[in-house]
């Protein structure tokens, strides 16, 4: 997410006050980030208070005690600390030299050796869970971070594409009173990318009811662009007042297909994805492969995409999105259970599709004959907490293909050429209709494997058109 301008720049009194709390969750996430850090050791006092219970439990009634505790402290300490780095480097299974040290040293060696042993296996318990809070605190700090660039960036994208033009204001209004529709007020918006968008609060004459199908379209006739219904609007314009927006159309479609099988043609897949339209005339594609196969990998995998899902349509870039999902799952397990995540967001104004990928298989572009393959070397989430996130964004073609799979079906065909096996299949056929083509490709890698599916196999196919 870019950096974004200093505030004073920016006189809004509604961004100053969302700067406000942006610099709010800034200061929580740089007290969390400060607190303490990892150790990787025991300190001082907490060494010194595992010898004081290994001695009072060991030593009490010993007819060395204050030998051992006075003057050859220093020894007895140096002792305990011997075993404790030998426990640290080898376990339990101390050397024999250790241990004869031991016995002509202490006259309760076996007693003073597994008491030791049982405090240090206490103390390091305490160790892994204090440095679990740590890791625990830097993702909740790191998760406010991202929530504040992401306010202040938001706010600032609306800010700078809010405008007025009375003379257009008006020009509408009078328009609409003729169609039989009161307008209350309006507000216009031109996106980064140079989209308009127009917010109308509105009623219809009483006894009316109007399309906002046919509102956008007048309204475009008025502004000289095509204008269609924002996505999820309302389907009509009653008698009391509401604000409906009207957005540019977009120039590109896609339609998209499936074909999938379970671990040993099992019903429940580890595999899950998501296709669903996007703020901002954005098509949103995902695959999500979770660790192992069956339901507890389809929970895993699920909860991605449906988190996923929630903060694209939110506002968040992919990028963070995906770096959010990751911190969730690391500081939200004890165990270490991971999914791959495969995204590709489509433009529909643009042509482009931005690809993002953690720990996922290659993704194939289909244009005519030629294939090309888009690679990752990120992990896949939930397995370390600074996961690095790459995107890379590719002009479309009308009439491209973006074929998605999971590694089941990339690990289906022998070690020896794998994606070269894929890219021929889809390099040599000819379907146009990407439902065929996902089943083209699974079938094809089914019949080359020659038995039972191994794991968990989907391939999502999506082709885009210009309109």
């Amino acid at each position: 997410m870019p950096d974004v301008k200093e505030k004073t720049v920016f006189m809004n009194p509604y961004v100053i006050q969302m700067d406000k709390l942006a610099e709010s969750l800034k200061s929580v996430s740089s007290t969390f980030a400060g607190l303490a850090d990892y150790r990787v050791a025991f300190t001082k006092e907490e060494n010194e208070t595992m010898f004081r219970k290994v001695t009072e439990k060991v030593c009490e009634g010993c007819e060395r005690k204050e030998s051992c505790l006075g003057e050859k402290r220093l020894d007895t300490y140096r002792m305990m600390y011997d075993i404790l780095s030998a426990a640290e480097e080898y376990g339990a299974e101390l050397n024999v030299e250790l241990k004869r040290n031991l016995q002509k040293q202490c006259m309760m060696a076996p007693r003073f050796l597994r008491e030791t042993l049982e405090n240090y296996e206490n103390a390091k318990q305490k160790l892994m869970w204090t440095n679990k809070l740590v890791q625990n605190r830097e993702g909740y700090a790191s998760q406010l971070d991202y929530f504040a660039k992401t306010i202040q960036c938001t706010t600032r994208e609306l800010d700078a594409g809010i405008f007025e033009d009375n003379h257009l204001e008006k020009k509408i209004k009078t328009h609409l009173k003729k169609s039989g529709i009161r307008m209350l007020s309006s507000v216009f918006y031109i996106t980064p990318q140079g989209r308009y968008e127009i917010h109308l609060t509105i009623k219809a004459s009483r006894g009316h009811v109007i399309p906002v199908k046919e509102l956008a379209a007048e309204v475009g006739d008025i502004v000289g662009r095509v204008m269609i219904p924002q996505q999820g609007e309302r389907p009509v314009i009653g008698d009391e007042y509401c604000t409906v927006a009207c957005v540019e159309g977009a120039r590109y479609h896609t339609l998209q297909g499936v074909a999938k099988i379970g671990k040993d043609c099992d019903t429940i897949s580890g595999d899950t994805f998501l296709m669903t339209n996007l703020p901002g005339g954005k098509k949103g594609v995902a695959l999500s492969d979770g660790m192992g196969s069956g339901e507890e990998a389809f929970r895993d995998s699920a909860m991605v995409v449906e988190l996923l899902e929630e903060l694209l349509n939110a506002g968040f870039p992919v990028k963070t999105a995906v770096q959010i999902m990751n911190t969730a799952l690391v500081i939200g397990r004890e165990d270490v259970r991971f999914s791959t995540i495969d995204v590709s967001l489509f433009d529909l104004y643009d042509g482009t599709c931005e690809f993002v990928k953690a720990g996922a298989a290659a993704t194939y572009i289909k244009r005519g004959k030629k294939v090309e393959k888009i690679h990752s070397v990120a992990l896949p989430i939930g397995v370390i907490q600074d996961l690095e996130v790459e995107t890379v964004t590719k002009q479309l073609e009308s009439g491209d293909f973006v074929i998605m799979l999971t590694d089941g079906v990339t690990d289906a065909v022998p070690v020896d050429g794998q994606e070269e096996f894929i890219s021929k299949l889809i390099e040599d056929t000819q379907l146009q209709n990407p439902g065929e083509l996902a089943h083209y490709i699974l079938g094809k890698v089914l019949e080359r494997s020659g038995e039972l599916p191994l794991d968990d196999m989907t391939v999502l196919v999506i082709g885009m058109w210009k309109l």
